[in-house]
């Protein structure tokens, strides 16, 4: 019986919306884009202009310190605006695709008869390289480094979460091939990481070349920062790769066929969404695509990714390249008069302030509303209960604060991400914005370390 990995500490938040294991497929999308700003630390230099003809695969970027990193098409087509914001930043290269697409073609092969060298420069050149991230600092990998292991977590306990194992059918030998070019990069194993809760995919409990993980526990069981730190914990001066499940499969595609298959399949979910389901779509597609006559009248939040950790996109923007998840709930622009006093049957709490502590298998329908105002830190002990890693959260919180290189350090900057702070943020009564705030961090880190 294989050891599980049992995560005590942590929240589930059940929302209502959540996908029907069904896949269907969107509507067509006459618009892509990659975003610059999904790469943290990644400053583009344009290898096209607009009016640039492109096919998927292409370079339509680079990043200026690390040339060797290509940021390539999902779609074969016409570069049609490259839009920028405040000091000429790039915010995105839109594409207009064809309707029958062209790919750029690259070599083919077993990538367990390959060098490490070989299965960089494919990745690099395609354009999947940017699909790896390091930790620690949780940005693109370097490519000139060598990890000491891989992590990939196939399961997603955040809010109304796609389920991989449903994902990963017909791609189980393509995520074969991902797993056996992953396996050339690392001096260590490449760790699967699946849930002891529910039944796994066989393309995950047979796989080879790599370790299999289970866990069992609430939010976050399923981020990889819990993970590594269960299993391999992360000390300075080592690296960690991680690398989503699609991404694998798409890796997986690019030494089989010698293209770069930018598809995926999207949760689109949230109790706006009037139909929640799973689309078969290419990276990068509009939301414009994905939700059109499928959302309610409301004012709504559209949220690349999951709740607690998602990017706000407008109902005209675009799907984050590591995103599997579109997320649609209310918008919190209400104000509720004496809501602290009410009895709250349906809303969400972690303490028993309402009554709503009765049913704890409710579904809730949440909206954006902060329900209440920024003040400083108050010591109640909140974030520990959700936090499972071996850090003392409102510490390394404080030290960010104060800018405390060394203390950062000897409290576990290295270890974590924006994403394992979400929980604290979701039930911290100051209303602070943690995640912004260990990015802040990780940036000075790296500022100061490089």
């Amino acid at each position: 019986m294989p050891q599980v990995h049992k995560i005590k500490k942590g929240l589930n938040i059940r929302l209502v919306g959540e996908a029907e294991k069904l896949i269907g497929k969107a509507n067509s999308s006459e618009y892509y884009a990659v975003k610059p700003l999904d790469f943290h630390g990644i400053i583009p230099r344009l290898e096209v202009k607009e009016g640039s003809d492109v096919k998927a695969g292409a370079t339509l970027f680079t990043d200026k310190s690390r040339p060797e990193i290509h940021f390539t098409s999902p779609v074969s087509g016409k570069v049609t605006s490259i839009n920028r914001g405040e000091r000429r930043v790039i915010l995105e290269v839109v594409v207009k695709a064809d309707p029958m697409q062209e790919f750029e073609l690259f070599d083919t092969g077993n990538p367990l008869e390959m060098s490490r060298e070989s299965v960089i420069e494919m990745l690099l050149k395609s354009g999947l390289w940017p699909a790896i991230r390091q930790r620690p600092y949780n940005v693109v990998a370097n490519p000139k480094d060598t990890p000491k292991s891989i992590f990939i977590s196939a399961f997603d306990t955040s809010p109304l979460a796609p389920d991989y194992d449903f994902i990963i059918q017909g791609g189980e030998n393509e995520f074969q091939f991902g797993i056996d070019a992953l396996s050339k990069l690392t001096s260590g194993k490449v760790h699967v990481n699946v849930s002891d809760e529910y039944s796994t995919s066989s393309g995950f409990t047979k796989v080879k070349n790599a370790q299999l993980n289970y866990f069992r526990g609430p939010h976050p069981a399923g981020n990889v920062g819990v993970q590594i730190q269960r299993i391999d914990p992360l000390n300075k001066g080592e690296f960690i790769w991680v690398v989503g499940p699609q991404d694998v499969i798409a890796m997986g595609n690019l030494f089989k066929k010698g293209i770069y298959d930018a598809s995926r399949v999207v949760a689109i979910a949230g109790s706006e969404i009037l139909n929640p389901r799973y689309l078969r779509v290419i990276g990068g597609a509009s939301v414009k695509s994905l939700t059109e006559g499928n959302v309610s009248s409301q004012v709504h939040r559209y949220i690349s990714g999951n709740p607690l950790t998602g990017t706000q996109v407008m109902p005209g923007g675009f799907l984050g390249f590591y995103d599997s998840q579109l997320t649609v709930i209310p918008e919190g622009d209400h104000f509720e008069f004496f809501g602290w006093a009410l009895p709250g049957f349906h809303k969400f709490s972690i303490s028993r302030s309402f009554w709503s502590w009765l049913s704890p298998n409710r579904k809730y329908k949440l909206d954006t509303n902060m329900n209440g105002g920024h003040r400083s830190f108050v010591i109640t002990g909140l974030y520990e209960k959700v936090f499972p890693m071996n850090i003392y959260p409102m510490q390394l919180l404080k030290a960010i604060l104060a800018e405390d290189i060394d203390l950062m350090e000897s409290l576990g900057i290295y270890e974590v991400a924006e994403e394992d702070f979400a929980l604290c943020e979701f039930v911290c009564p100051s209303k602070t914005e943690m995640q912004a705030l260990v990015r802040k961090g990780l940036d000075l880190m790296m500022k100061e370390m490089s």
